[in-house]
């Protein structure tokens, strides 16, 4: 069932999805060559705390850590270990907070120091798709209108859309319904509703869209080992229209980049 939320609910959840913009924002300074994804969650979990949050995934289904650190052929779920980051490397980072009984969740793949072009194409159509997904998150539109748009849009550079993992609703649980997919038909699936909060989350290799499990019980992989980007925004229907919870803003202020991707979809009234 999908549980809409009033406009006081909905500014909660911004602040939720804000604690992790921050956060995602702070470790962007963070990512280099010789961090270690451990090093990255440690200071996430502090900074989340000093913000009057908690980490949501923390504990959550038993998972050891605050962020989930995805590097290169990892396509999520990866656990922060010792093993510094390279020069050429992407690392996925996807963080929660819980804030006023809200979950905040959303991701951004970093470059670390510098990749290669095939690469750096790969990170920049996965965002594009992240917000030709979300134009489709509109009143009277189906879940299958955002998923066509995302899958249309990353094949279409011959890239494999992942199948077994997908958005999701978002609220007092980091899961809700409904399932949001990253491919689909227009037309089909859940009616999109007036209040709607969901998280929105491409995931999109280079190579094939076949994912394995590794041992350890959380980390996905691509079956062929290319490099697979994950990025992740929060996102409510109001006026019948998207509108982003959660931003890169903080982000591109750290790496020193610009951009307007996210002009249309920001409140007026909403300050950073």
């Amino acid at each position: 069932m999908i549980i809409t939320k009033t406009r006081e609910e909905i500014e909660l959840m911004r602040e939720s999805a804000l604690v992790v913009s921050r956060t995602l924002g702070m470790l962007a300074s963070e990512v280099k060559p010789g961090v270690t994804t451990k090093h990255l969650d440690k200071i996430a979990e502090d900074f989340i705390r000093d913000q009057g949050a908690v980490p949501g995934f923390l504990g959550l289904y038993d998972c050891p850590s605050t962020l989930l650190t995805s590097v290169n052929e990892a396509v999520v779920h990866g656990l922060p270990t010792d093993q510094p980051l390279k020069e050429g490397d992407i690392v996925a980072i996807d963080c929660g907070a819980v804030k006023n009984e809200f979950y905040g969740d959303h991701a951004y793949t970093f470059e670390v120091g510098e990749v290669t072009d095939e690469t750096r194409q790969l990170l920049r159509v996965t965002k594009e798709s992240l917000y030709i997904g979300i134009r489709e998150l509109k009143v009277n539109n189906r879940v299958g209108d955002v998923g066509y748009a995302i899958q249309n849009y990353c094949e279409s550079f011959g890239y494999g859309v992942v199948r077994e993992l997908v958005g999701h609703g978002l609220g007092r649980k980091l899961h809700e319904d409904p399932e949001m997919p990253n491919y689909g038909r227009r037309g089909r699936g859940k009616k999109l509703l007036e209040g709607m909060t969901v998280a929105i989350e491409p995931m999109i290799n280079m190579g094939t869209h076949r994912v394995k499990q590794l041992s350890d019980g959380w980390t996905i992989v691509t079956k062929d080992g290319k490099p697979s980007a994950h990025f992740e925004h929060n996102v409510a229907i109001v006026d019948g229209k998207p509108e982003l919870l959660s931003t890169f803003a903080y982000v591109y202020d750290a790496l020193g980049i610009s951009s307007d991707e996210e002009d249309e979809f920001r409140v007026e009234k909403f300050v950073l």
